[in-house]
């Protein structure tokens, strides 16, 4: 809908509150994004769920992140903050598949 605000601050905060909540389990971090994908417009914000899966928060250009160090608003939920082995990435990875 062309009269819908584009407010990608409000969607990160709703996936990064969610991320949160659902800890370091993987299992419960992908039915949380399987869930919110319902009521939330994965489509419109792409790049911005890109970048917190990846980076933890929203980039700016040039690929700084956009937090101020507010940890309500940056997840260590992650591939950034991931270990860095090939399965914890790979895992990372089919989450964001998902």
């Amino acid at each position: 809908d062309e009269n819908e605000k584009f407010e990608p601050t409000v969607f990160r905060d709703t996936i990064v509150q969610g991320l949160n909540e659902a800890g370091n389990d993987l299992e419960a971090i992908a039915k949380f994004l399987d869930a919110a994908g319902s009521r939330l417009d994965y489509r419109r914000y792409a790049d911005t769920l890109f970048d917190i899966l990846v980076a933890g928060s929203m980039l700016a250009p040039g690929g700084t992140r956009i937090d101020d160090n507010d940890k309500t608003k940056m997840t260590n939920h992650c591939v950034f903050f991931a270990d860095e082995d090939h399965d914890a990435i790979r895992n990372y990875a089919q989450v964001s598949k998902g």
